[in-house]
């Protein structure tokens, strides 16, 4: 087996009749054998036979693999265990793919010379924006297929740096723009691809992290894949690789926004530990952390234009869940050293 797309759900069996629709008209080379592992992990809704309807209509194409521990990090790594191809792409169970999708996330991995690729995931609007939505680099067209260029390694271009493509982080959203290029940060779950024996090398992904039943700490896709880099392997970014994601109403909340973040923040310490540089602390928290939580409230009280002003609050809740998770942190350890 070449590929395996492995898709975790939970719960969402509406939408995942879409996701499966959607991946079922992929375009492949006929030489490229694929299938899609479904796994579910502990749904309570009709997520089984959605599944089983897909298996009969697509035979040899789906399977299905139920998962009883709670938290998708041990969902995708018994996908993976399970999995039998040699290139592991991963998409979720709320997004619509493009046909050309699969071939184009994993055409570059099939030769062998990647260690994983990414894609871009654009949004897919019910209604208009609100006004105070943070502005970002996610408002592009999707990349016409004609403009999409591949690269030999040597001619890579760097993907720039630009955080504010960050800013609708909460919309799984991730576009770094028309040009492919080589990643030297890692893509986001619902569009990537490795080849397996990454995970046989660097380990799966991780449980402490990823959404579970009460916690919305998130970043295990991301950890993974600092991991690879960390490692020296090459990731590559390739913009032909198109998926969309749902902006539901529940997402385009203010207190949506402010918890993901809130939560994203406490995860990125938990993944990444504090920043070495930042040597003063108190209680384990930097003191940097006090006086930037004093910064972004006073810009946050005087900014005019609701997307700046909220753009500001949203600062003073990443600043306050870095707070919280050094604490934390600080004082677990200073309990096991007991």
């Amino acid at each position: 087996m070449n590929i395996t797309v492995i898709l975790c759900t939970y719960n969402r069996c509406e939408s995942l009749v879409k996701a499966l629709d959607s991946v079922a008209l992929s375009h492949m080379p006929e030489s490229v054998a694929w299938e899609v592992l479904v796994v579910d992990n502990n749904s309570h809704d009709r997520t089984r036979d959605v599944v089983a309807d897909f298996c009969v209509r697509y035979p040899g194409r789906f399977r299905y693999l139920f998962e009883r521990q709670p938290g998708k990090s041990h969902a995708l790594n018994r996908g993976i265990a399970e999995a039998q191809g040699d290139v592991l792409a991963f998409m979720d169970d709320d997004v619509r793919i493009e046909p050309m999708w699969l071939q184009n996330l994993t055409a570059a991995l099939l030769k062998g010379k990647l260690a994983g690729c990414g894609g871009r995931v654009l949004p897919e609007w019910n209604s208009a924006p609100p006004r105070w939505l943070p502005k970002g680099d996610y408002y592009r067209a999707p990349v016409p297929r004609e403009k999409a260029r591949s690269c030999t390694p040597k001619q890579w271009p760097q993907i720039p740096d630009n955080k504010e493509r960050y800013a609708l982080g909460p919309l799984a959203l991730f576009d770094l723009g028309l040009e492919a290029g080589r990643l030297t940060e890692p893509p986001f779950g619902t569009n990537m691809a490795f080849q397996k024996a990454m995970f046989a090398k660097y380990g799966g992904f991780r449980v402490d992290l990823g959404p579970r039943p009460g916690s919305e700490i998130r970043c295990e896709d991301t950890e993974f894949g600092r991991r690879l880099l960390a490692g020296g392997e090459q990731l590559w970014y390739e913009p032909s690789a198109i998926v969309y994601h749902p902006v539901t109403q529940n997402r385009l909340r203010k207190q949506y926004f402010l918890a993901w973040w809130f939560a994203k923040a406490r995860a990125d310490i938990q993944a990444f530990g504090v920043p070495a540089h930042l040597k003063l602390v108190l209680a384990g928290i930097p003191l940097r952390f006090f006086r930037g939580l004093v910064v972004w409230t006073a810009r946050w009280m005087l900014a005019l234009g609701p997307s700046r002003r909220f753009s500001n609050k949203i600062n003073v809740w990443v600043l306050a869940g870095q707070i919280l998770e050094c604490y934390r942190q600080a004082r677990s350890a200073q309990r096991q050293a007991q």
